[in-house]
């Protein structure tokens, strides 16, 4: 949309004030305890500072920024005790998810989800880690999508954004990616013979190796 025609005031424009701050956290262009001020957001978007602060009571709503009293908002830092908690919880929906997949996914989405596992192995083979991380983060999202199960997707898309400075910092860490190809391509197999008690404990599996390697 051109500048003059981006509305900068009311529900537009906090939708393009929130949209534009989420995609900046979750990608790691503004860093953990980052000071978020009003003055500086509202110009470099193009709307008001009151379009700013809606959202970023939106984000606070969503575990991605805090505001501190007398000292205004920043972005959330996430401990490893509350990275663990909320890979516990995980652990509870996507197995959900993944059981879901095994029973639901059509014969299309297992070709997809095996050309993920495919694309994942040459990543770790090319000694790719930020590319096996992006791919690792798609092959949990279509396991998602194809079970069809919203609530828990829902959830999901709110845990796991809380989490991207710890995933970026277990991406880069050497040898984990090789450790954990394994578990995501016992994931798909699992999926793909249809086994949903298989699917789940896979990915229980996954998630414990997650928590150890946080907690290392």
């Amino acid at each position: 949309m051109p500048k003059q025609a981006r509305p900068s005031t009311g529900e537009q424009a906090k939708q393009h004030a929130l949209a534009q701050l989420r995609q900046a956290i979750l990608h790691g262009e503004m860093a953990p305890a980052q000071r978020l001020v009003e003055n500086e957001l509202a110009e470099q978007f193009d709307v008001t500072r009151a379009s700013i602060r809606a959202a970023l009571i939106d984000l606070e709503a969503q575990g991605l920024v805090e505001r501190i009293r007398n000292r205004g908002s920043r972005v959330r830092v996430v401990t490893v005790e509350e990275a663990v908690a909320i890979t516990e919880c995980r652990m509870v929906l996507e197995g959900l998810c993944a059981a879901k997949a095994a029973v639901a996914a059509s014969d299309e989405q297992l070709t997809e989800l095996t050309d993920l596992g495919t694309a994942m192995s040459k990543a770790v083979a090319d000694g790719e880690p930020m590319t096996y991380s992006e791919l690792n983060q798609e092959l949990h999202a279509r396991i998602q999508e194809f079970s069809g199960q919203r609530t828990a997707v829902a959830l999901l898309e709110r845990l796991n954004a809380q989490l991207v400075r710890h995933r970026f910092q277990l991406a880069l860490r050497p040898g984990r990616p090789q450790h954990s190809l394994n578990e995501h391509l016992a994931m798909i197999e699992a999926i793909r013979s249809r086994d949903p008690q298989a699917a789940e404990a896979a990915v229980r599996a996954h998630l414990t190796s997650v928590i150890d390697a946080l907690r290392d």
